[in-house]
């Protein structure tokens, strides 16, 4: 394979961190204006977190990892939760934004051109592991709306994945629900929220009510109903995309309740369920493709997670911070062939796939000292129960595993931290239905170190190992050869980091992380290759690969974000052949400016640029897309809790496919956003 990196987009990358790095010096007289507070001497941050920028940067942590809070998720007017992550380094979109028929890919693994997820990237709702599995032609790994949230973790690799589960090789990605305190600030009283937004292509609709309710300070509710509608949009072209995918109309609704109680608050109890649904008729029963061949069908999709969770932090006890949670996650997936289909066809299409899993977690956090070393130890048992329906080409079965796992936070002082991470698991697939009726059991102990060396002066740098196994999932009972081993996958990272303060000038702070990685996947059984000669297996995938994060803000409301991609994979087949790997997504930059006024305005530019790359999707040219946003929320006056948001994706209109897309079908064209938001 071809291991040329796009001298341009190198170059430009180059360009934006020399901006990154210069833009203070060439506004430093304007940094002296406005406000005469002292920020405090130079040297590194306290927290390590940037919060005039658009996104944080974590340069606290050896573990690649990107946050996205409350205000970014608003920010973006993102209609799924895909759409909001594509910003992060090393994410993909599979066949674009739309929750049915695409997918999200991380490092080059994740969702496929065939299935919705490949088990190699974890997707979590407060907790809740979520997510179809190999579900042929229609599968989705993340149904829900983004309005439900208040922030997204997305950890990239492995090292940071095994206090949440097996066979993580690309990622993981966290979803954390909104509280009613988040709205009430925490004092007994009600609270609440309208949202309306507004799209021009496929003339969009989306309104969202948010309902809190403190009864006491210790007793918090909160009720959040969001509606979705998105007609068929169009290219860059004027072309209608994939227009037999129908119009989308996904409601989603969320109840969560919250009881502290007892000495110092030291016990907590909440519950929480949310529900999103989507009905299309006669639509392909095919979501990732753009052909009829397989015929059409009646789809209603129903995704719901219902969380119990206790938690015991005495006060006076820095070994107890305990949580106990119970969670469940259904997924339906309802499909009815429409009048006039062949019968030959019927068994396919007239398939209703289900999901259950039911997850017990026991986990406690100690903070505790070993002479000079202080510990931070997080350790646990999980029991995961997971139940699929039987249907045409999609084997019912169950499978239970269990789990055990210790992370190990240890800061050795003089800038040293060194984190130990275990887990063990186990499982058993059982079938249920014939010719799938055996009982295959795997274990496997998974692990890594990272280390982390802090200088003093901002400068930070730091390495890790990892390696995990995935277990077969129940899809797999119709093969013996891939339920019968496991995957295995090895990940070294290396990086360094930067994050100071007064720079250039009073109040400025930047942050900057550098990260590289190697990604190595053994014993494959989750992909095959198109050949002259037919299918045939792949054995070895191998990813290299380097990720840029960066965000410089000014005391005047400059600040600019970047975030960069630079990598190359390949594969191996079983006879042996080497080839590029069909997934990888290219190389990708993106890159925002923008400048604040005071604390009621925020106006940004986003650029997206991608080299070109031949996948197993064919060829994509690149592409350079550009957005607009502004955001007015008033903190004072008259006005406050009010917030109006504008934005233009893809300004220019340009018609183009992003490396992970089906054939034949392009992005999203010039696309107006506007929003409308009013907390009372």
């Amino acid at each position: 394979m071809t291991r040329d990196i796009s001298r341009a987009l190198w170059g430009t990358t180059a360009l934006c961190v020399a901006w990154l790095l210069a833009m203070p010096a060439l506004a430093q007289d304007g940094a002296q204006d406005g406000d005469d507070s002292q920020v405090g001497p130079g040297g590194f941050l306290g927290t390590l977190t940037l919060q005039e920028s658009k996104r944080d940067v974590r340069t606290d942590t050896a573990t690649p990892v990107t946050e996205i809070d409350q205000d970014e998720i608003k920010d973006r007017q993102a209609g799924t939760v895909a759409e909001l992550i594509d910003s992060v380094p090393g994410v993909n979109l599979v066949n674009g934004t739309r929750a049915q028929g695409s997918g999200i890919n991380i490092r080059g693994f994740g969702a496929t051109g065939t299935y919705g997820t490949d088990q190699k990237v974890l997707i979590q709702v407060d907790g809740v592991t979520r997510g179809s599995e190999e579900l042929y032609r229609i599968g989705n790994q993340l149904f829900t709306d983004p309005a439900l949230y208040k922030q997204v973790e997305v950890i990239r690799g492995t090292v940071g994945s095994f206090e949440y589960g097996s066979g993580v090789v690309g990622g993981a990605v966290l979803l954390e629900t909104k509280d009613a305190s988040d709205f009430t600030g925490g004092e007994p009283g009600f609270a609440f929220r309208q949202m309306l937004e507004f799209s021009t292509n496929g003339e969009g609709i989306a309104n969202s009510s948010i309902l809190a309710w403190q009864p006491t300070e210790k007793l918090e509710f909160l009720l959040n109903y969001t509606n979705r509608q998105l007609g068929v949009q169009k290219d860059g072209d004027g072309t209608l995309i994939n227009p037999d995918g129908g119009d989308i109309n996904d409601p989603s609704y969320m109840l969560k309740g919250k009881l502290t109680f007892g000495a110092d608050d030291a016990h907590s109890l909440t519950a929480a369920y949310t529900n999103t649904d989507s009905t299309q008729y006669d639509v392909p029963y095919d979501a990732f493709g753009l052909g009829a061949g397989f015929g059409f069908v009646d789809r209603e999709t129903s995704s719901e997670t219902a969380m119990l969770r206790y938690g015991y932090a005495p006060a006076d006890n820095a070994l107890i911070d305990l949580t106990l949670q119970f969670s469940y996650a259904n997924e339906e997936i309802m499909q009815t062939p429409v009048p006039g289909t062949p019968p030959f066809l019927t068994g396919l299409l007239d398939a209703d796939h289900k999901y259950e899993t039911t997850t017990v977690t026991l986990k406690n956090r100690a903070r505790f000292d070993t002479g000079p070393v202080a510990h931070e130890l997080v350790s646990g048992m999980e029991y995961i129960h997971r139940k699929r329906l039987n249907a045409s080409s999609a084997p019912g079965g169950t499978d239970n595993r269990w789990a055990l796992f210790l992370i190990d936070e240890m800061d050795f002082g003089g800038g040293w931290t060194v984190t130990p991470a275990l887990r063990y698991e186990t499982s058993r697939i059982e079938g249920d239905t014939a010719p799938n009726t055996g009982r295959f059991s795997h274990d496997a102990l998974m692990g890594g170190l990272s280390a982390r060396y802090a200088f003093g002066n901002g400068l930070s740098v730091f390495g890790s190992a990892a390696y995990t196994e995935v277990l077969p999932p129940i899809d797999d009972l119709d093969n013996l050869v891939r339920v019968s081993t496991t995957e295995k996958s090895r990940t070294f990272e290396v990086g360094g980091a930067y994050d100071g303060r007064d720079l250039f000038g009073a109040g400025d702070r930047l942050a900057l992380k550098v990260n590289a990685y190697d990604t190595e996947l053994w014993d494959v059984t989750s992909y095959v290759t198109r050949t002259p000669m037919g299918s045939i297996l792949i054995d070895n995938v191998h990813v290299q690969g380097v990720e840029i994060e960066g965000s410089y803000a000014m005391r005047n409301g400059l600040y600019a974000d970047l975030n960069a991609t630079f990598a190359e994979a390949e594969q191996t087949d079983a006879v042996h052949g080497t080839s590029d790997w069909e997934l990888n997504a290219g190389n990708n930059l993106r890159l925002t400016l923008g400048k604040t006024f005071g604390d009621a305005l925020d106006l940004s530019w986003e650029t997206e640029m991608n080299t070109s790359v031949t996948n197993g999707f064919g060829h994509t040219p690149s592409y350079a897309v550009h957005n607009l946003r502004a955001t007015v929320a008033p903190e004072r006056g008259v006005w406050e809790g009010t917030e109006l948001r504008v934005g233009i994706e893809n300004l220019f209109d340009q018609s183009y496919r992003t490396p992970l897309m089906s054939p034949g079908r392009r992005a999203t064209g010039r696309n107006f956003k506007f929003t409308v938001a009013r907390a009372f």
